[in-house]
């Protein structure tokens, strides 16, 4: 048995966009992975309840964040679920083991995400149960290509350079959650609530990392560099200092604001929203580009 999913991507809207007809400030948040859109075709063909497709995404970080659009920030939100397709990842970060007709000459990236199910197609949900009741076809993920992942960063890639164009540069900040459950397997004597990303100080000066790095903490949170996450995809990608394009990756330990079970708000979520907005505004204030 094969899976052969026949999907209407008429019916998607890719992303959300916030502030893009004019830049008031040279930032850019990215959000992909906080989209809840599942198709209607894909959900005929997986083992798993939308509850455990869900688990995959990061909860809530749109509506955390959704005070920077009333402040004027560009922003852009992958609306189809992480579950469907991850566009935090390289075209070619595939499990060719989900395909029963994979082209033997084609280049893969076969890394620990994939091997672990959580590729650009994930094979598995966050507790690694399987998604797919048998295996794909290939022309399906290059349909999900198509239409949803060169969409998404055809979009996000004009407007860093519109940035760029407007100010001279252009710092795009890549947003996320993470699981209470691996903090505490990498720090075990306390918890990690707040991940800064730059690739090891790579993907933008230390200045601005650190300068967002001490917002944060000043509010009484735990924050580190680079640990558990040091940028996936977008941070990588889209990194280019010489030119003035800076990027840095954000993850927000979930059990600060959400219950990570029922997949909704907590009674802190209104003060880490606070926080975490104030945090971004105050950093973006005092860069000195």
């Amino acid at each position: 048995m094969t899976i052969n999913i026949q999907i209407d991507y008429s019916k998607f809207q890719v992303y959300t966009e916030y502030n893009t007809e004019n830049f008031n400030l040279p930032l850019i948040l990215s959000i992909p992975h906080s989209g809840q859109f599942f198709p209607e075709e894909f959900l005929k063909v997986t083992n798993r309840s939308i509850e455990e497709l869900r688990s995959n995404e990061d909860l809530l970080v749109d509506e955390l964040l959704s005070p920077l659009f009333n402040q004027n920030i560009t922003a852009i939100k992958l609306n189809t679920a992480r579950a469907f397709l991850d566009v935090n990842r390289d075209k070619i970060e595939l499990d060719e083991n989900m395909f029963d007709d994979y082209p033997s000459d084609l280049m893969i990236y076969e890394n620990s995400r994939c091997r672990s199910g959580y590729g650009l197609i994930h094979r598995v949900t966050a507790d690694g149960q399987a998604i797919y009741k048998a295996p794909l076809k290939f022309s399906e993920v290059q349909k999900r290509i198509s239409n949803v992942y060169e969409v998404y960063h055809a979009r996000l890639n004009e407007l860093i350079l519109k940035c760029v164009d407007k100010f001279g540069f252009c710092l795009l900040l890549d947003c996320h959650s993470m699981p209470s459950k691996i903090c505490s397997i990498m720090q075990d004597d306390s918890d990690i609530d707040i991940c800064i990303g730059d690739l090891f100080e790579q993907s933008c000066p230390v200045q601005i990392s650190s300068l967002l790095e001490q917002n944060i903490k000043a509010k009484g949170y735990s924050v580190y560099k680079n640990l558990p996450y040091s940028g996936a995809y977008t941070t990588f990608h889209y990194c280019q200092p010489r030119k003035k394009i800076y990027t840095l990756q954000l993850e927000i330990n979930r059990s600060l604001y959400a219950n990570e079970i029922k997949l909704n708000h907590n009674s802190n979520f209104t003060k880490i929203q606070k926080d975490i907005v104030s945090s971004i505004l105050e950093t973006l204030k005092n860069i000195d580009f």
